[in-house]
């Protein structure tokens, strides 16, 4: 039976499916794409019915292409802590494991799932989903050192960093083909400490397109919320979901928004609920037409330009 292995291409998705495949290895079709390109499950082939994998994209976003799956006989597992709708497929196919809460990740999911029998990549897909507090807890129960606890975080957030991007040319890597050359590894230390050249270019782009963003000027900030705009440049859209996450970390009491430029008149947003209140990111997104994600980080992949005014005052507002 054809088996597909349909994920997200953040670290969150990459190091969920590591982990499954490590524990089970198999041939399989991978269907992935840039973070922002979640509406995966369309994408496999109803011809047949066949074993599908699903981590960390919104079952309510895929439900109808999930439905299709599951009516021509396809087994469905589904892994994921985004919102799933008002309730899950009611079908002896399909199986799912999906929390919401803002503590845990799909990564996390699959760590429980196999029994932390492939941990270290859980701890990296953690940081690398700015669950800082969630990764460094875990790290210091596996009894992991400070440099190998800081070496998985950076890992993590390089990871991620390679999943933005409007287009897969704007990324270092295409994620399946990051996803192939890091699965090799049991333990991400291990890939750390071999250094592999794609593990040193995508450091490497992470810092400098940091860089870059960090030297942007702030474009709205209130009691409760900071918000950076970012040219229509492809290292702005690189790095605006983990820019996010740093002014998250830096400001854990704000709400923090990066506006990226599009070619057609409209702006790509990463919203980051804070730190210290990690909820109503998906509500903010939720209320313009197409926004969507979790409660502690969401966005908005399309705010026409006449709107950004609108978006500005809501997140001034929402968390007040």
């Amino acid at each position: 039976m054809q088996i597909y292995d349909v994920f997200n291409g953040d670290a969150d998705g990459i190091c969920a499916l590591i982990q499954l495949r490590l524990a089970e290895p198999a041939d399989t079709t991978l269907i992935t794409g840039v973070k922002r390109d979640i509406g995966l499950a369309q994408r496999v082939s109803t011809d047949e019915p066949a074993k599908v994998n699903i981590l960390d994209i919104s079952l309510d976003k895929n439900r109808e292409a999930v439905d299709k799956l599951l009516a021509v006989g396809c087994s469905v597992f589904y892994v994921d802590h985004h919102f799933a709708g008002d309730e899950l497929p009611d079908a002896p196919n399909f199986t799912g494991l999906i929390d919401t809460q803002p503590t845990t990740c799909t990564s996390l999911l699959i760590d429980q799932y196999l029994g932390a029998r492939f941990h270290n990549w859980a701890i990296a897909a953690a940081f690398g989903d700015n669950l800082n507090a969630v990764g460094e807890e875990l790290a210091a129960r596996a009894g992991l050192s400070s440099d190998q606890t800081e070496a998985l975080r950076t890992l993590g957030v390089c990871i991620n960093y390679n999943g933005y991007g409007a287009t897969v040319e704007d990324l270092h890597f295409h994620p399946a083909d990051l996803y192939r050359e890091f699965v090799k590894f049991e333990n991400p230390l291990d890939l750390i400490d071999s250094a592999p050249t794609a593990w040193q270019q995508l450091r490497d782009g992470y810092e400098a397109d940091m860089a870059q963003g960090f030297a942007v000027p702030v474009l709205a900030e209130s009691a409760t919320s900071l918000v950076v705009k970012l040219p229509d440049e492809a290292w702005a859209r690189r790095v605006s979901g983990v820019l996010g996450n740093e002014l998250a970390n830096r400001n854990p009491d704000k709400a923090c928004a990066i506006v990226t430029g599009k070619a057609n008149n409209t702006y790509l947003v990463s919203i980051r609920a804070p730190l210290n209140n990690r909820c109503g990111a998906d509500e903010v997104a939720r209320q313009f037409p197409t926004g969507g994600g979790r409660k502690a980080a969401a966005g908005i992949n399309a705010l026409p330009a006449g709107q950004l005014d609108e978006f500005l005052n809501t997140i001034a507002r929402f968390w007040s």
